[in-house]
């Protein structure tokens, strides 16, 4: 039989089909807040992917407990799902960071499961990276770009765009590089996220980087490295690092 994982965020839906614990099959898509539809789609192409075949079908993710209802199909937290796929595929991790299109969470592994997660407010996520790449008239990858030529950070707050937007705005005004503004808004959300979920808890060891930003951004990947004093060999970054809820949500069906 077949197990699937789906993870509704708030901004994407994500699909793992797997096969004896092995991913068979992936997509993502955004949903632009009609959840129904997105899920119909995806479900539709694995059943036109895989005719005749058995599944199991659990789901997960911010957005996905009405979906389960709805369907009256099993629901996983998101945290713990996350934590059972870090704990099946890469269980030499010690802390996971996690960045969504609107939660954060950091997963600390070492020396007994604490999991922590930011819902209150979507500075310093996905939702958050979007709208600063706006104000500097580019997109995301276009903001990453940009900051991999940096020379120099400025401080910028990344509690929500507002106090991000009154920080870069004058800034740009005052004629800042736009590289240094951009790799200041990655280095504004290293630090929201270690300072507003870490509550000064150190991160050590070695950490993996999971979830869409941390795995279209590189250069935010590298901010956080830089920040946290990780060598090369403490970076964890997995295949399928934007999946890992989906699969945790696959791997959780008995």
């Amino acid at each position: 039989m077949l197990r699937i994982g789906l993870d509704v965020g708030s901004t994407t839906a994500k699909l793992v089909v797997m096969e004896h614990d092995v991913i068979v099959y992936q997509d993502y898509v955004r949903h632009f807040s009609d959840i129904k539809k997105a899920a119909l789609s995806l479900l539709s192409d694995v059943r036109d992917r895989f005719p005749d075949r058995e599944a199991a079908l659990t789901v997960s993710g911010s957005s996905g407990l009405s979906l389960s209802k709805l369907g009256e199909v099993p629901f996983v937290q998101e945290v713990i799902a996350c934590t059972k796929a870090i704990s099946e595929l890469i269980p030499q991790c010690d802390t996971a960071i996690e960045l969504g299109g609107e939660d954060a969470k950091i997963i600390y592994l070492s020396g007994g499961i604490e999991q922590r997660m930011n819902t209150a407010c979507a500075g310093g996520t996905g939702a958050f990276i979007d709208q600063m790449a706006s104000l500097l008239q580019t997109d995301p990858a276009g903001l990453n770009a940009l900051a991999e030529q940096h020379e120099r950070i400025y401080p910028i707050a990344s509690r929500c765009g507002v106090f991000a937007k009154s920080d870069v705005q004058p800034l740009l005004n005052e004629g800042a590089r736009r590289e240094d503004v951009a790799a200041s808004i990655f280095q504004s959300i290293v630090n929201q996220t270690i300072s507003g979920l870490a509550c000064g808890r150190p991160i050590r060891g070695r950490v993996a980087f999971l979830g869409g930003p941390l795995t279209f951004l590189p250069a935010l990947r590298k901010r956080f490295a830089e920040t946290l004093g990780l060598s090369d060999s403490d970076v964890l970054f997995p295949e399928h690092s934007q999946y890992f809820v989906a699969i945790g949500s696959a791997l959780s069906q008995t």
